[in-house]
């Protein structure tokens, strides 16, 4: 299986998260933008035009833009602490209403009647008994809805930002994938025999050329999707055979017993092409002469595969991925239902997986464990 596959799937390092930003700074700046300013100020400004034109005290547009920025500043704020989008709004949910609701209660009355009371200032327009009454109801919805509008648009933005990094980390693991399915030792020493071939035989180069572009097309396909038909599979193991047997036509044998499988069965995308790779590398390429057997045997229930190569297995190797990519794999599409195996058989070393036959637009519910 691929060397660079025991590569980490770690592509530099992550930047350092940014400071959580403090709820009032966040706020402020939320209110800030345009959308939510703009609709503030024409509350804000004819409010205080009313409130100078109906009161006869001097400190009336004062007491009117300290009444609205203190509205602005701790509504919407104290909401947005008390009831985070993260945590259930049940939660003490009472109690939390009830501090809402006396600070918003203090915020109003403190700054309409106990500031102008302590500067000596006399009732305005906003003061009296009935502007209070609405002025608290106001704090108390309009912080509600500021800080739910805030809330959301910035929930809104992480959501975004989480699917383009998922979107990012897919791509990666695509990335990845064809690496894990590709030998690139096998890739690399295909291509140096065909520039060879180029030289000295033009029509076994460009029959390589064609088969490794067939190849790899089919796996870009694969790596896109969670199921194919298990004949496409087959066909890229053939292609692999192939690929090999242009390179060295008297390297290797295969005894193929492949019958032709139904065209709706369907397994996980380059299942069986780790196991062929592993076969091929530590067999034929390894100078160990004898036949490379590709097995496969369908019931109506599952699917039997069985791959075996010379050369004998001598265990797992220390930083070797692509037996335990082939394991999580087959646990991943069908749990506990699936069974992977490789040991020594004499002087070979013989793979074999069983599988549910699952046909096409469908897998099995996957068994715990």
């Amino acid at each position: 299986m691929s060397a660079a596959a025991n590569n980490r799937s770690s592509w530099g390092p992550k930047a350092p998260a940014p400071p959580k930003e403090g709820i009032l700074r966040s706020t402020v700046r939320a209110l800030l933008v345009p959308r939510r300013a703009i609709p503030i100020a024409l509350v804000v400004v004819p409010l205080t035009i009313i409130q100078d034109a109906y009161s006869r005290e001097a400190f009336a547009v004062p007491i009117a833009l300290l009444m609205c920025g203190s509205f602005l500043l701790v509504g919407p704020s104290l909401w947005r602490a008390l009831f985070p989008l993260d945590r259930p709004i049940a939660a003490g949910a009472t109690t939390r209403v009830i501090v809402y609701a006396g600070v918003g209660g203090a915020v109003v009355l403190g700054v309409g009647r106990g500031l102008p009371g302590l500067a000596g200032a006399g009732p305005t327009f906003m003061t009296t008994e009935p502007s209070l009454a609405v002025c608290m109801a106001l704090f108390w919805v309009g912080g509600w809805g500021l800080a739910r509008d805030i809330d959301l648009e910035l929930h809104l933005r992480r959501a975004r930002a989480r699917a383009e990094s998922l979107a990012r980390e897919a791509d990666h693991a695509q990335l990845f994938a064809l690496k894990s399915h590709l030998d690139p030792h096998f890739l690399f020493n295909t291509l140096n025999a065909i520039a060879e071939w180029c030289r000295a035989d033009g029509a076994v180069a460009e029959r390589a050329i064609l088969q490794l572009s067939s190849m790899l097309r089919t796996m870009m396909t694969g790596i896109t999707t969670t199921t194919w038909p298990l004949e496409r599979e087959i066909e890229l193991v053939d292609a692999l055979f192939a690929l090999h047997a242009i390179r060295d036509p008297s390297l290797f044998t295969v005894e193929r017993r492949v019958p032709d499988p139904a065209p709706d069965v369907e397994v996980p995308p380059m299942v069986l092409l780790p196991l062929v790779e592993n076969a091929m590398k530590h067999g034929p390429l390894a100078r160990n002469k004898g036949a490379v057997v590709f097995a496969i045997t369908t019931s109506e229930s599952d699917v039997f595969v069985e791959i075996s190569n010379p050369g004998a297995y001598a265990g797992p190797r220390e930083g070797g991925s692509g037996l335990p990519i082939v394991q999580k794999r087959l646990a991943l599409a069908y749990g506990a239902a699936a069974r992977f195996t490789i040991e020594r058989d004499g002087d070979r070393t013989r793979a074999s997986m069983t599988f549910p036959r699952v046909v096409r637009g469908s897998l099995p519910p996957r068994s715990a464990g």
